[in-house]
């Protein structure tokens, strides 16, 4: 297979029709996820910022764009929209949103150094969060990372949500 030229366009069609008119279950898996995740836990913000962060790290731009626009409809500051990249050193963040940060970032980055989510960073983060609200950001993190496949195969276009790509 050959490589694309990192001069080439990228083309705004996604590769195939609706998946969920395909498997139509797709969005009642969605639906699930989406009403656990706005169990009220968690901060919708803090979501939306760890989903941010998860399309970034994935590499994925359909993903980072799209969760970049809920941030926005939702009222975030482009400051903290923009620093969710090199959230480490911004001023933005409370430390429970940090903790969540440091969280996403060990589930989905490989680690040199053993285990990704130590006893030291969940204990880290158990200090913000409650049993409810540390599941909740799990299926937070989960959600994201169930639709990377289909992001990635299907390519759908950024900007676009799921709902009206095909419509």
């Amino acid at each position: 297979m050959e490589a694309r030229s990192i001069t080439a366009e990228v083309p705004m069609a996604s590769r195939m029709s609706d998946p969920q008119e395909a498997v139509p279950e797709l969005a009642e898996v969605s639906a699930a996820l989406f009403k656990a995740t706005g169990n009220h836990s968690v901060p919708r913000s803090t979501i939306g910022l760890i989903q941010l962060r998860a399309g970034q790290i994935v590499g994925n731009t359909y993903l980072t764009v799209l969760h970049t626009g809920f941030l926005r409809k939702a009222g975030e500051s482009e400051e903290r929209i923009t620093a969710v990249a090199s959230w480490q050193d911004a001023p933005y963040f409370t430390a429970a949103e940090r903790a969540a940060l440091a969280l996403v970032e060990a589930v989905l980055q490989p680690s040199a150094h053993g285990e990704r989510v130590s006893d030291e960073l969940y204990a880290q983060v158990s200090e913000h969060y409650d049993t409810k609200a540390l599941v909740t950001l799990t299926i937070a993190i989960g959600q994201v990372n169930f639709f990377v496949p289909i992001a990635l195969v299907v390519k759908p276009v950024p900007g676009r949500t799921f709902a009206d790509q095909w419509a």
